[in-house]
């Protein structure tokens, strides 16, 4: 099978997080500047090599306090880390329907640990322009504690201000390279 490489089409993907806060809301965050680069033998994903990085400055919350705040040591500590990485290493089919499990390094702060994302595979679609594009959405939940985004506060009563668990929603559109 030939190697066939895929890039990130930026105006149709995106990278978001969303974190409780106050336990009663939910605070949604996102990534603006990221890339994804991904090979697979023909148009098998099952074979992809597959690698994410996010930049660090480019995380928004629509506040900008809250978005300093989480570019500080408290959190993704820019000044030191200014990327997040995630590496694919294994896949698996959970169904027969486009559902499968994604296991990957994801290292944030220069700490990594594994992780399991659930993927939704859209399918692989011929444009109106004559590009091949693949489409996929991914969930998962990280603990941030366990890569040293150990800030908290507690409320009066004390309740947590935010949550230690981050749910992760990506849609993620990849067009294939000639």
């Amino acid at each position: 099978m030939p190697k066939v490489k895929w890039v990130l089409d930026p105006t149709h993907s995106e990278v978001q997080f969303k974190v409780r806060h106050l336990m009663i809301t939910n605070v949604t965050g996102q990534f603006n500047e990221f890339s994804v680069d991904v090979e697979t033998e023909g148009e098998d994903f099952m074979t992809a090599k597959a690698t994410f990085a996010a930049q660090i400055d480019s995380v928004t919350t629509g506040n900008d306090q809250r978005d300093q705040h989480l570019k500080s040591p408290d959190f993704f500590d820019l000044a030191n880390y200014p990327q997040l990485k995630f590496k694919a290493t294994r896949y698996e089919e959970v169904d027969h329907d486009g559902s499968y499990e994604l296991f990957g390094d994801l290292t944030i702060r220069n700490i990594t640990k594994q992780v399991k994302m659930e993927v939704e595979f859209g399918g692989i679609i011929k444009d109106p322009w004559g590009n091949t594009r693949a489409g996929f959405t991914i969930n998962g939940k990280i603990n941030r504690k366990d890569f040293g985004l150990a800030w908290h506060a507690v409320t009066e009563t004390g309740g947590l201000v935010a949550s230690d668990e981050v749910r992760i929603h990506c849609n993620v559109e990849l067009i294939k390279q000639a």
